[in-house]
């Protein structure tokens, strides 16, 4: 059987199939097209699909926009002996994803998820941890309308065999997806996604106002040590659960673990980093603001916070606000609750 890992020359001349054309998915199909490479969008939403075969994907950027000639289907006419497939559909939409396309990978193929959350696990159980690679993608976009993509600003993009090896598949992904966003390897891919994943509930958090994140991490002391509370219960979940927690762009679990205890320097800097990151992006706002406030349907949380939370109760750890914050974002997606500080409030006085 052919290995993916051992052979980085397949990555260049297969079909790069992206599973999920929105946001993330449909700015990483735009750059790898735009460089020449065989690209096959997959996306559900018919009027995405219809626009993009018709006049091309068009990404807008703070520095203009650009219009890539892109293919694209729906999953009904989805072939088989998919090679490599970049996974970007909402960690919710996960489980559906896989039922489509685990028949349809090849046998020494391999996916990608390009999500937020711990889609790694379900894809490994799906289809083996061979044939999954880890990613974190800490940049930012948010799908405008069909064949319309806005690309927030720049950020981390880290990949990585979840055994650890430095094997030549992620190697050459890592070439691959450079022209996506600046791309490094690491041996230690769980640190990185579990560290999205944890700083994520922090940006959960600013969803529950409308308001810029920058205004939100700024509000006061109070709601500042409310937004460490809120990191320091998931990182003590990943931790217990053996991960090693890594520093990318904004978020530094050291700071975090030093701002619990008592640091008021090192919360400040963890907020000011923040704000200085959102000040400087042309997406202001977070995705799941974006999915209560513009496109008013049901966002990730659930998915997202829930898997923390379902591990952290064998691990014997409560998670008091991560769990408020849930049942606030479920409000908010079905109107039992609107968006105001009010709702920070709230989580401020969680104990």
């Amino acid at each position: 059987m052919r290995d993916l890992r051992d052979l980085p020359e397949v990555i260049s001349t297969t079909t790069i199939t992206v599973y999920g054309a929105g946001a993330i998915g449909g700015v990483t199909g735009a750059a790898l097209a735009e460089a020449g490479h065989d690209v096959l969008l997959v996306d559900r939403a018919v009027d995405h699909v219809t626009a993009m075969n018709a006049h091309g994907l068009t990404v807008d950027r703070r520095t203009g926009s650009s219009t890539t000639r892109v293919r694209a289907i729906t999953p009904d006419v989805l072939g088989s002996g998919l090679e490599l497939l970049l996974l970007a559909v909402k960690s919710q939409d996960t489980p559906a994803a896989l039922e489509v396309l685990v028949p349809r990978l090849a046998t020494d193929g391999a996916i990608v998820s390009l999500q937020n959350g711990l889609n790694e696990e379900l894809i490994a159980a799906a289809v083996g941890a061979r044939r999954t690679v880890g990613c974190l993608v800490n940049w930012a976009a948010d799908w405008t309308g069909p064949g319309r993509i806005l690309h927030g600003g720049e950020g981390a993009l880290v990949l990585g065999e979840l055994d650890g090896r430095a094997s030549a598949r992620v190697q050459s992904l890592a070439k691959l997806l450079d022209v996506v966003a600046p791309t490094r390897v690491t041996d230690n891919i769980l640190g990185y996604t579990w560290a999205k994943h944890v700083y994520g509930a922090l940006l959960v958090a600013t969803a529950v106002v409308d308001a810029h994140v920058y205004e939100v991490v700024e509000r006061s002391h109070d709601v500042q040590a409310m937004l460490v509370r809120l990191v320091v219960e998931s990182m003590d979940v990943a931790e217990a659960a053996g991960i090693k927690l890594q520093p990318f762009d904004e978020y530094d679990p050291a700071d975090y673990r030093a701002a619990a205890g008592g640091d008021v320097a090192a919360r400040q800097r963890a907020m000011a980093i923040i704000a200085t990151h959102y000040r400087a992006h042309t997406k202001t706002k977070t995705g799941i603001w974006r999915d209560l406030a513009v496109r008013r349907r049901k966002t990730e949380v659930g998915a997202l916070l829930g898997a923390t939370v379902a591990k952290a109760g064998p691990l014997g750890i409560a998670m008091p606000l991560t769990e408020r914050l849930i049942a606030m974002i479920e409000d908010l997606e079905t109107g039992r609750r609107v968006m105001c500080w009010a709702n920070v409030d709230e989580l401020v006085s969680v104990r």
